[in-house]
């Protein structure tokens, strides 16, 4: 039930200080703490992520942090996001918002979106949508349904309120992403055989795994360059800069397991095709309660090497390469690997509804959608 109690003043405060920052990314442990289903950021990457001196993106965005105070208790938080290359490269004059928790209480949410829309009208901009992150490697949207089921290190997770609130406020979905998975014993190696030696022949390309990071490293460059050319005709894509390539291969590509990745090149060894999944570090992450020491490492590393859960964060093919089958190649190496792993579900993280053809990906190996969730906006005037 939503609360909204006009008479109540709900005190916003902009986060200027590192003990105001530390605040804000500590919140969600306040608003859902003993939830089973949502998995705690680590607080050290969460401020990390948020410091202009240590996160590339801060190059071409901004952000503004807020936090809502009922009687000096924190009650809601929300990120003020402006992507200038979105704005003036791409001609888009949207107004990103995203971290935006709150209590189940109206007043608390409308006045944390009233700090956004204060921010796109200052910078003539015409409408905002959200929650987003700066990117595209960031997390993205309100949980709409499955919120009985544990999430991952990489999305969002919220109590079905945050729905209500959107539509009380007139916001409207903007974009829906789907969440889907399925038990790795419906992936059959002989099928993937057959296609993928088809696919080798009549294209001249071929698979590269790895078991060593400093083996991986040197392609991890073209990987980028690649997802940008994969994902440019999605209408919420922003490309991936190069200073942003390296704080991400500095950050996360040592602590992935290096099997975990999978590429296609092609006769002359140029890059065509890649597959990124990681073991699941949500029930670690639990454990860890936001904190890499003293027991938290352990979880984590523990997870690394024992999780049956795999997530699949990113997969792309060139264009020239697309409807060509050439994902049959990384599909059968996974599936050497993970079957050899004894991994039980394949999870994937979110995709657009409307993206078909990952979709068509997918669609042989019996998924469910577990969850649903979504980006709404609303004009700014």
């Amino acid at each position: 039930m939503i609360i909204n109690n006009p008479t109540k003043m709900i005190e916003i405060k902009k986060v200027t200080t590192k003990k105001e920052l530390k605040l804000f990314v500590e919140f969600p442990f306040l608003l859902y703490k003993n939830n089973a289903y949502w998995v705690p950021p680590l607080i050290k990457d969460e401020l990390e992520s948020f410091d202009p001196t240590i996160n590339p993106v801060f190059k071409h965005a901004q952000a503004d942090f807020f936090l809502a105070f009922d009687n000096h208790k924190i009650v809601g938080r929300i990120a003020a996001i402006i992507n200038w290359t979105e704005v003036n490269s791409q001609r888009l004059k949207k107004m990103r918002f995203g971290w935006f928790d709150f209590i189940d209480n109206l007043e608390v949410s409308s006045a944390l979106i009233n700090k956004v829309k204060e921010i796109g009208l200052a910078n003539q901009l015409e409408f905002m949508e959200g929650p987003v992150g700066f990117s595209n490697l960031d997390k993205v949207g309100v949980l709409t349904y499955g919120f009985d089921h544990i999430g991952t290190m990489i999305t969002w997770y919220n109590y079905p309120y945050y729905q209500t609130h959107f539509e009380k406020m007139g916001f409207k979905i903007e974009k829906e992403y789907l969440e889907n998975k399925f038990e790795f014993k419906n992936v059959e190696r002989a099928p993937l055989e057959r296609a993928s030696a088809l696919i080798e022949q009549r294209y001249q390309v071929k698979s590269l795994t790895f078991t060593k990071t400093k083996d991986l490293l040197p392609y991890v460059d073209e990987m980028f360059n690649l997802f940008n050319a994969c994902y440019a005709a999605l209408s919420t894509f922003v490309p991936i800069t190069e200073t942003e390539i390296e704080y991400i291969k500095k950050r996360y590509i040592s602590f992935i397991n290096p099997e975990y990745i999978k590429f296609v090149v092609d006769k002359n060894q140029k890059l065509i095709a890649f597959g990124i999944t990681m073991p699941s570090f949500s029930r670690a992450l639990q454990k860890a309660k936001g904190h890499l020491f003293p027991f938290g490492i352990f979880h984590l590393l523990y997870a690394k090497k024992n999780s049956k859960d795999v997530i699949s964060y990113l997969i792309g093919v060139h264009p020239d390469y697309q409807n060509k089958g050439i994902n049959a190649l990384i599909f059968l190496e996974f599936q050497k690997t993970f079957e050899q792993l004894k991994i039980v579900n394949f999870i994937r993280t979110p995709e657009l509804a409307d993206n078909v053809a990952i979709h068509q990906i997918w669609k042989k190996f019996g998924q469910i959608t577990h969850q649903r969730r979504c980006t709404f906006s609303k004009p700014l005037v």
